[in-house]
């Protein structure tokens, strides 16, 4: 579909693994209109008539008149094979091996965009966010797992193969004696970046060194207190980090790091990282601005609806 004239209203959809987002944004990038609710885990059915139903929910209140009077656009935490049409690499495994762009133009009766989660937050924060204007982005989104996206020039950089930016599944790289085998990931994998840098990476770190089974929330609740083991753990989680995007830098070298996800609201990763990751970037000097999502969770639903505008 090629819009010659766009609708002033663009639809953001955001399909994730524990709650389902949908926003509206005017042109300006002003929200209109914002609701989420649970995701009904398992259940790829159940989740058709959910994402039906959020999308119709934000055409009522604002009065659009029917799919042609705004554009849709979806996050996923997966991508579309170019070669099947189906959802792969999805954590949220149900997705996988279904048609769901084919099944969701259908019963919207309207084409839609669909992009990795990670894609869309890189694409929203380029836009007009933390990275606003950059040529080259790298986003990372830390949470429940650890996905990376590319946006270029203010596109998803998707790849040949539909998985540009897909480190989840690669070893941590430079790893220590004491961190084989490391947690085992959903795709069956030891070590996996989407393990050792996420929140339940942290979290199980911390609970193989400790015993102690603590939230990531409530383990940097003990730093702050001056917790001794807290801060070894945060230590440990942020030379990781370091890790991985150091290996992603000499690869990319974009011109901005954008971190999301739960874990960004940890401050002190915007002082340490730099420091941490220049040993091993292939260059005499680092000096990539590493930054929080402007937008916070909002991010990777915004970037769902800019999809249209590019």
């Amino acid at each position: 579909m090629t819009l010659t004239s766009p609708p002033p209203v663009r639809l953001g959809f955001d399909w994730g693994g524990t709650k389902m987002e949908v926003i509206a944004l005017n042109t300006a990038g002003d929200t209109l209109f914002r609701e989420r609710c649970a995701t009904p885990r398992g259940d790829y059915e159940g989740c058709l008539t959910r994402a039906v139903e959020l999308v119709s929910r934000a055409e009522t209140a604002l009065g659009l008149d029917g799919p042609g009077a705004s554009t849709l656009g979806f996050g996923i935490p997966g991508s579309i094979s170019p070669r099947t049409g189906l959802v792969k690499n999805a954590n949220s495994v149900w997705l996988n091996g279904q048609p769901l762009k084919t099944d969701l133009e259908a019963r919207l009766d309207r084409p839609v965009r669909i992009e990795n989660d990670a894609n869309c937050l890189a694409v929203s924060e380029a836009t007009d966010g933390a990275a606003a204007g950059a040529p080259v982005v790298l986003a990372v989104i830390a949470g429940t797992g650890c996905g990376t996206g590319i946006a270029i020039d203010g596109k998803a950089h998707r790849g040949a193969n539909g998985i540009a930016g897909e480190w989840g599944a690669i070893a941590l790289p430079w790893r220590r004696i004491d961190e084989f085998p490391g947690p085992e990931s959903w795709t069956g994998h030891s070590g996996a970046i989407d393990q050792w840098c996420s929140g339940s990476g942290f979290e199980w770190d911390h609970a193989q060194r400790t015993g102690e089974h603590l939230s990531a929330r409530d383990i940097m609740a003990r730093r702050a207190a001056g917790d001794h083991a807290a801060e070894l753990s945060y230590r440990r989680h942020a030379d990781r980090l370091a890790r991985a995007l150091a290996m992603a830098t000499n690869i990319l070298d974009p011109d901005v790091i954008v971190l999301g996800g739960g874990l960004s609201n940890i401050d002190d990763l915007y002082k340490d990282l730099p420091g941490l990751m220049a040993p091993y970037v292939m260059s005499d000097h680092f000096e990539t601005p590493i930054r929080k999502a402007r937008h916070g969770d909002s991010s990777g639903v915004r970037g769902a609806a800019w999809l249209w505008g590019q």
